[in-house]
């Protein structure tokens, strides 16, 4: 799994972000991280819409439903809530989307790379004796940025070239 999309070109970033730091343009700045941000949220979106939407099923065992959830946090709503975005303009500049494994609980750190795959293997009810697999959609992640990805990168080129623009 891409563990995270990052919008860099580090050379263009870096030697416009020593320009403003030299013209001394904070609202230039500003302007610009705002822009980046809004450029990345379209992307953030279309990852928590396609977490939310995503078909996580199982093999019933002969036919028996399976029970309640025995805790109340709703997966996918949990992992979408941790899709976030980082804009930054000096030391290693540019936007990023990621999932925050820190907003996620312990044990549901390692479910959206394991989503990812296709395959969620883990005990009943905390069950160590019984296992079941669960099948979800593969690649939610993958795909989502392979399609976002280039009206991500245009619309952060797009604002890069307004910045040199007024720079100039």
């Amino acid at each position: 799994m891409v563990s995270d999309i990052r919008i860099t070109n580090t050379g263009s970033l870096l030697e416009l972000q020593r320009r403003l730091r030299a013209a001394g343009h904070e609202n230039i700045r500003a302007s610009m991280q705002r822009r980046l941000r809004h450029a990345a949220e379209p992307l953030r979106d279309d990852l928590q819409s396609a977490i939310r939407g995503l078909n996580i099923s199982s093999q019933g065992r002969r036919g028996r439903p399976g029970g309640p959830s025995p805790t109340t946090r709703p997966l996918r709503a949990t992992i979408a809530d941790a899709i976030r975005i980082s804009v930054r303009t000096s030391g290693n500049p540019g936007a990023k989307v990621w999932v925050d494994k820190g907003r996620l609980p312990a044990d549901l750190r390692k479910m959206p790379g394991a989503l990812n795959t296709g395959r969620v293997r883990h005990p009943v009810y905390g069950n160590r004796r019984r296992w079941v697999q669960q099948n979800a959609t593969p690649l939610w992640w993958d795909n989502t940025v392979r399609k976002g990805r280039p009206r991500m990168e245009r619309e952060a080129a797009r604002v890069l070239d307004d910045v040199r623009r007024r720079l100039e």
